[in-house]
């Protein structure tokens, strides 16, 4: 497992990956407002959660889901102003926002 630290606006985020097995991990950014994830994940059941969440699909590491566009997220995410296609880099100031 690897963490890695995310700054944006001031804000910390924490990146988690974690190898399932050869060229196949588990990937989340996580903030005090929500989370960002891979396919592995379900976003049905941070829906029924209320999470403010969002997934992107077609990712390896941190580095790949900083520069990928969500592919999924939850009302709770839309409610920020989070949109589908957006990219994560954008999403995370959108969490970094008082």
């Amino acid at each position: 497992m690897t963490a890695k630290e995310i700054k944006v606006n001031g804000k910390i985020f924490k990146g988690i990956e974690l190898e399932l097995c050869k060229d196949s991990s588990l990937l989340v950014i996580t903030g005090e407002k929500g989370y960002i994830m891979c396919g592995y994940l379900n976003i049905n059941t941070a829906q029924k959660r209320n999470d403010v969440a969002c997934m992107v699909t077609g990712v390896k590491t941190i580095e790949d889901m900083l520069n990928s566009k969500l592919a999924a997220l939850t009302s709770a995410a839309q409610s920020l102003g989070i949109t589908m296609g957006m990219e994560v880099k954008k999403v995370l100031e959108i969490l970094a926002e008082d």
